[in-house]
């Protein structure tokens, strides 16, 4: 017998890591689990759990259909946590995270900072915003220094022109 390793790439059984959140017989002990859980949830279509770990004061024009039909269409392929920050002793939670679907053919990265909030000993998803490309560093070349295209010419000779 196989044992079902958790959607949330923890690499635990889903019977010890997620389920047990989802179906309510353990709370989130921190902002990084309960993300995890609200993945797992996506990818097993539990959208009532997706509704009940939204802060209550965030949950006006929650759309349930909507997500459910998101949730059923897309093939869930994976989760990155990023960072995280939001232990047990917290009240607010961060976790940047990268979840991977297809949609169709197509391959999505969604790359979003959530935003989690304590409220009564209990974890909550609060908001999320989408990450962009993180800006490139780039060092100023010296005009007699090989170029970085990797050619061996002086940067003068090369794209430096």
């Amino acid at each position: 017998m196989t044992v079902e390793l958790c959607p949330c790439n923890s690499g635990v059984p889903y019977g010890e890591c997620c389920e047990p959140l989802i179906r309510g017989t353990r709370q989130a002990p921190t902002a990084e689990s309960l993300m995890r859980s609200r993945y797992s949830a996506y990818v097993k279509v539990e959208i009532d759990y997706l509704y009940e770990t939204t802060h209550p004061a965030h949950r006006k024009g929650y759309d349930h259909e909507g997500t459910r039909q998101w949730a059923e269409k897309s093939k869930w392929d994976g989760l990155e946590i990023v960072s995280a920050r939001g232990g047990e002793g917290d009240t607010l939670g961060e976790v940047e995270f990268v979840a991977t679907y297809h949609d169709g053919d197509q391959v999505y990265a969604h790359h979003e900072l959530g935003k989690f909030r304590k409220l009564d000993g209990r974890w909550f998803f609060v908001d999320g915003r989408m990450v962009g490309q993180k800006p490139l560093v780039s060092s100023k070349v010296g005009r007699n220094e090989p170029c970085p295209c990797g050619s061996g010419s002086k940067y003068k000779k090369c794209c430096g022109k």
